[in-house]
């Protein structure tokens, strides 16, 4: 039975982080035992040019006691450096004055002394560290074989990764590469993102483009992206070399903590009787919630009492935004802010909204869609490709040039109580994470089956037609 061998470095290194493609990585990864019936899915790190077998993805609790103590070490070695940055200002500053000025041994004592006592300072703290690093009792990852005939799926974020050379080598060793690709945003709408991070992700695309057997984005629209820049860079005649598919993401909100309670400022939001429109996304440009302000204040103007709830974890290039939300003076009266909500609730308010409204300009799927819509939460959303492919009929659309469009929406849906879509959500359904960690597994072996076939074929006849 072939072998998936399914990368997800960063979650594994940072289990804390709870945004769209860590998710996903997440859900995938913890699905894999539900599906070994299509293929023996094994998740996988990279680290020290090695390729580690994970056996828990999430820390345990001596984990966690390593990771407070070293979060601690950090906080005391800054202090330290400062200590240590001050004491040798202060020897700088002494050097003019007599005795140091007028004495070479005098200059020489102390600058040995100083030394000494920055070595005593951080001697502890650099010999603790190197303990915590180097003892681990039952760690999580341990390093593995891999075989020619298996597959990579480098499902994680990997461009933030340095791996390029072990891949690189497993590929020489016969192991088949697949690429997830979640979105091309840093190419097609750079403006979105941080200057680094375009020419980290372009390096990175550029690499996987030339390396990568196949490509599996996360809905048909980014596969179809996707061909067309490996095309461009590529030729066309280098890209028939390649495959092209994709899959669906699940729904399920999968870091529900029963024990953990709903905020009182969230409770008293959604018992006031009044409409609550929600926006569950990080706060960054691209997901246009200017567009949702200009659009709310309109209607506040016309006197509706219709609420408008952001929900994310504050991202980049949005300090005139934040001000702009912060100042308002509708704020915590018919607009709110959370910026920590834990997945308990976030399933509380898409349980107890009017709808979920998303303005964002460009996405590689839409993840707060289905998860509202699973809930039966109708959605209200930007008239991008995407949406389309994935809430079809279900979805109300709004033109993303004209914020009045989507207030007369509102408009509509307060005054009639009838959602202004084609279908009804009652008809709704789809798919779950382990449908979706399965359907990820079942296209991937569909496609790389064919290809080692015919690569095989190619080896044992030493010439290859299309």
């Amino acid at each position: 039975m072939s072998r998936l061998l399914i990368e997800c470095t960063y979650v594994f290194h940072h289990p804390e982080m709870n945004s769209g493609i860590q998710r996903v990585v997440r859900n995938i990864i913890n699905h894999l035992p539900a599906v070994q019936d299509e293929a023996v899915c094994i998740p996988v790190i990279f680290k020290q040019g090695k390729i580690l077998e994970v056996t828990q993805l999430t820390p345990r609790h001596s984990d966690e006691w390593r990771s407070r103590v070293q979060k601690k070490l950090e906080k005391v070695a800054q202090k330290l450096v400062q200590v240590r940055n001050r004491y040798w200002l202060i020897h700088s500053r002494l050097l003019r004055f007599w005795p140091w000025r007028a004495s070479h041994n005098v200059r020489r004592v102390t600058y040995v002394l100083c030394r000494l006592l920055s070595f005593s300072f951080m001697l502890p703290l650099y010999l603790t560290e190197k303990i915590l690093e180097n003892i681990e009792l039952q760690p999580r990852a341990v390093e593995m074989e891999c075989r020619a005939d298996d597959i990579l799926v480098l499902l994680d974020s990997s461009w933030h990764a340095d791996f390029f050379p072990v891949a690189e080598k497993l590929q020489r060793q016969g192991v088949s590469i697949v690429s997830v690709i979640y979105d091309l945003i840093p190419l097609t709408h750079p403006q979105f993102c941080d200057g680094p991070l375009v020419q980290v992700f372009d390096r990175w695309f550029e690499w996987i483009a030339n390396t990568a057997n196949g490509f599996i984005a996360i809905s048909g629209t980014i596969r179809d992206e996707v061909h067309a820049e490996v095309r461009r860079r590529l030729g066309s005649e280098q890209a028939r070399g390649r495959w092209f598919d994709f899959f669906h993401l699940g729904s399920e909100l999968d870091q529900i903590d029963a024990g953990r309670a709903v905020r009182p400022a969230l409770q008293k939001l959604f018992s006031s009787g009044r409409s609550v429109y929600l926006m569950v996304s990080t706060i960054e440009p691209r997901k246009n919630h200017a567009y949702l302000l200009d659009a709310f204040e309109r209607l506040w103007e016309e006197g509706s009492d219709a609420v408008l709830c952001f929900i994310g974890r504050i991202g980049w290039k949005n300090e005139r935004l934040i001000e702009r939300v912060r100042k308002h003076p509708e704020l915590k009266r018919r607009l709110y802010m959370f910026n920590d909500l834990g997945d308990a609730e976030l399933e509380y308010a898409y349980s107890h909204a009017k709808a979920l409204v998303f303005p964002s300009f460009v996405e590689g799927f839409g993840l707060p869609l289905v998860e509202a819509m699973q809930r039966g939460l109708p959605v209200m959303a930007s008239d991008i490709p995407v949406f389309h492919e994935i809430g079809g009929d279900f979805i109300s659309y709004f033109d993303l040039n004209q914020p009045q469009s989507l207030g007369r929406q509102v408009a509509q849906f307060e005054d009639s109580g009838i959602f202004p879509a084609l279908q009804e959500m009652k008809d709704w359904s789809w798919l779950s994470w382990e449908d979706s960690a399965r359907q990820l597994v079942q296209r991937v072996l569909q496609q790389v089956k064919p290809q080692k076939h015919v690569q095989s074929v190619c080896d044992e006849t030493d010439h290859c037609t299309e």
